[in-house]
């Protein structure tokens, strides 16, 4: 009978001595994360001051405009990861929830607007209201498609949008709305610092919101609500079959998806101080999607960085502005091909208490093996 000691005993992380790099960072307590983050936030914010050689742009394009470019896009992708990444919901048009919200900017601060208007910064919160009003509109009588047909319906809102947009008068189609507002402030000097020419202040303004609502989404993932969209993600039939609602939670990520959306949206708005139809078509959606299946569906680090390379590389290179979506598009058959899961893919884990049980594993990998050994070891008997 072969007993315990002659048993092999399991293959973990600090006995085999190879760690990655993500399996060292989930080791951490999470102060510690958070002490090792502040000198990259520290960096980021510095970044249009310090105008890095390798970042700069070329000297058409503005390096502070091209920050804020990439956050806005950040943000945008971290709503739409949301429902992509997270439900595993195939949304094509969610650009519309991006117009809603900069249209409710417009018609409550532009001079060319008749309705009633209030301070800029409390049309944030409004937008996100608003969107998450029809995103829950959309999502109810929709969410029971699933796949492609999800994708076309999800599609035609977002034309649906920029249609209405057109032919509704007090939308004002492609003449718009002129002198968006803007947050509050001056400098020494007394005149504005969020001006359509400043982009550092608006960077500055969208970093800080980023961050806000990444600790959010990071905790709404570790949440039953996280652990129930990566279960439909996974199988939805398998999820239902078990108890979840998945109707319930898949209106959960649509609702919160567009309320992040009607937000950038409104940043948007009042950055450029412009809005009409022309800035909310399909190829912009699928912008939003590629930055999201570029950068790594379901991981909040690989949708930033997909969404910093889908917004930068046209700024950085202004030569291959006109061709980006072809630049995209080879850029995303490639990455199927060689890295499907994008470039920071998530893991495909669905633990309660990951972070606890991994390091019970790490802390007492002799406990684990004896544990393995003695079931084993019942089986044998049963």
């Amino acid at each position: 009978m072969t007993t315990t000691s002659d048993r092999p005993k399991a293959s973990t992380p600090a006995t085999s001595g190879k760690m990655s790099v993500r399996d060292r960072w989930n080791s951490l307590p999470r102060p510690q994360q958070w002490l090792l983050l502040i000198p990259v936030v520290v960096l980021i914010y510095a970044l249009p001051v310090l105008n890095p050689p390798l970042l700069t742009t070329e000297p058409g394009t503005n390096f502070p405009l091209a920050l804020f470019d990439a956050a806005r896009f950040a943000l945008i992708a971290i709503g739409l990861n949301v429902v992509v990444g997270q439900a595993g919901l195939l949304d094509l048009g969610y650009v519309g929830f991006f117009a809603i919200g900069s249209y409710v900017a417009a018609l409550l601060t532009s001079p060319d607007s008749v309705l009633w208007h209030i301070p800029y910064l409390w049309t944030l919160p409004l937008a996100m209201v608003v969107t998450m009003f029809f995103g829950l509109v959309l999502g109810g009588p929709t969410l029971r498609l699933r796949g492609d047909y999800l994708a076309i319906v999800t599609l035609g809102f977002g034309e649906i949008v920029r249609l209405l947009a057109t032919i509704v008068g007090p939308l004002k189609g492609q003449v718009g709305f002129q002198g968006v507002g803007s947050p509050p402030g001056t400098n020494s000097e007394g005149d504005p610092i969020f001006t359509t020419s400043n982009g550092t202040a608006w960077y500055w303004l969208v970093v800080t919101i980023t961050i806000a609502i990444l600790f959010l989404v990071g905790n709404l993932e570790r949440s039953r609500v996280g652990r129930a969209w990566v279960a439909i993600r996974e199988d939805e039939d398998a999820a239902e079959i078990m108890g979840v609602a998945t109707i319930r939670f898949k209106l959960w990520a649509f609702v919160i998806g567009a309320a992040i959306g009607g937000l950038s949206g409104a940043l948007f708005a009042g950055q450029v101080g412009f809005v009409n139809n022309q800035k909310f078509d399909v190829p912009t959606s699928v912008l939003f999607l590629a930055a999201v299946v570029l950068g790594g569906s379901g991981n909040k680090v690989g949708v930033v960085l997909g969404a910093f390379v889908v917004s930068y590389i046209p700024n950085r290179f202004v030569e291959l502005a006109a061709y980006k979506y072809l630049i995209f598009g080879v850029a995303l058959i490639i990455l199927m091909m060689f890295r499907p899961q994008g470039l920071l893919g998530a893991r495909q884990r669905l633990l309660a208490y990951g972070r606890q049980a991994y390091m019970r594993l790490v802390g007492r990998p002799e406990q684990v093996s004896a544990d393995s050994s003695l079931r084993g070891e019942g089986e044998k008997a049963g």
